[in-house]
């Protein structure tokens, strides 16, 4: 054989690919490589306001590592050939236990902003949670996608706000609510505070450096409609047209003394199943248990509100244990993998719910980029499934997992 006929067998050479994001996407095997990604497309101000948390980012990096102290028992030998993922969440059968979490004006990231998520989350079959202060409404996001859908509900102090917003997500098709409760006031997010982001963005004087090395994401953020808080507009309240710092408008509108009795007033005005969102103790478990809440989701904010909050994963534990099945248990913080949402399930939650992961898809190639993450999600979960030993969802048991001391 002659060198031409060996080099011949052995060179491969992949198709020039003309698409940039499907090369982009090609590349990034992880959702710490979208986040690269994500990080050199977008403004630093932009980047940082999806990627920090509040004060020194403690809880933001223990919901993180609590997921690698957490090792599997792995079982051999199962006689396995395939795994069905599916399972059962607010009487709604789902082809895999996760929910796309509500972000806040996430057309910052991508011009289509909600649109692209909910459109992916719809293809998967998976619930998609538009926020209170999404930059798309209810009505925009549900024309725009035929799939499970929640609304994640800020507590205004204007009731009469609230209740309109719901009277709108029941007559769009919006299946349940994410009533969120860990924002008395916004938590301190030192990234945002230093760089004197508001939201909108300001494109001036002290951005104009960032926005030229950035001019993709500039481009289409000066030629994109004005952005603002879909939800709200034309109601009578601020909208977010104006630049300011969200903990300015968070804590002018939204109801800081928020209880529990504000729990059963929404409960009289929205028939559907409600999620607690926010809940980071055992007692206020048991307390939303016994007042009948149909699921909680443990949830720091993603830590992006108290920062020393405890790590969303070892809550799962004995709040499954305290509940039973009585309500509900979904972990909020922290998944990166789809063996992480394995971790999560075998100790006693009945899914996950994420934001983060899907908005560095979408920085990286929009509603493609977040169809990328359900996909790695979906294929790393069957996968640590079958190296486990576990065919179906309920063969996930706290007895698979243990803890290791100590660091990750």
């Amino acid at each position: 054989m002659s060198i031409v006929d060996t080099l011949r067998s052995v060179l491969r050479f992949r198709r020039i690919e003309l698409d940039a994001t499907t090369r982009r996407l090609r590349g990034a095997a992880s959702v710490a490589d979208l986040r690269r990604i994500t990080r050199r497309r977008l403004p630093r101000g932009v980047f940082d306001y999806i990627d920090g948390g509040a004060e020194d980012e403690i809880s933001l990096r223990r919901n993180v590592e609590a997921f690698r102290r957490a090792e599997f028992n792995p079982r051999v030998l199962s006689g396995i050939e395939e795994v069905d993922l599916s399972t059962v969440l607010l009487g709604r059968e789902l082809p895999l236990p996760f929910v796309l979490g509500a972000t806040g004006f996430t057309r910052i990231v991508n011009p289509a902003g909600e649109l692209d998520v909910a459109r992916a989350a719809a293809r998967a079959g998976l619930p998609y949670t538009l926020s209170t202060l999404g930059t798309r409404s209810i009505e925009e996001v549900a024309a725009a996608s035929d799939g499970p859908k929640w609304f994640q509900v800020y507590v205004w102090k204007d009731k009469g706000l609230v209740k309109e917003m719901l009277a709108r997500a029941a007559a769009a098709g919006y299946e349940a609510i994410v009533i969120t409760v860990d924002t008395a006031v916004l938590g301190k997010r030192d990234r945002d505070v230093r760089r004197g982001f508001t939201l909108p963005p300001k494109i001036g004087p002290g951005t104009l450096i960032d926005g030229l090395v950035h001019p993709a994401w500039t481009w289409e953020f000066v030629r994109s409609e004005p952005i603002t808080f879909a939800n709200v507009a034309d109601l009578g309240v601020p909208d977010g047209s104006t630049a300011a710092s969200l903990s300015e408008y968070v804590n002018s509108q939204f109801d800081s003394a928020l209880s529990w009795q504000d729990i059963d007033w929404c409960r009289s005005v929205w028939e559907g199943p409600i999620v607690l969102k926010g809940v980071q103790s055992v007692e206020d478990a048991l307390i939303a248990a016994d007042a009948g809440v149909e699921a909680v989701a443990l949830s720091n904010h993603g830590g992006r509100q108290l920062d020393g909050a405890p790590p969303i994963l070892e809550l799962v534990a004995p709040v499954a244990d305290a509940v039973g099945d009585r309500t509900e248990i979904i972990c909020d913080g922290g998944v990166r993998r789809g063996s992480d949402i394995v971790k999560a399930v075998a100790l006693g939650a009945r899914a996950c719910m994420g934001g983060r992961a899907y908005l560095y898809g979408l920085g990286a190639g929009g509603e493609r980029g977040v169809s990328h993450v359900i996909a790695m999600l979906e294929g790393d979960m069957r996968r640590t499934m079958m190296l486990s030993g576990c065919r179906t969802v309920a063969d996930l048991t706290p007895e698979m997992i243990r803890w290791r001391p100590g660091g990750v």
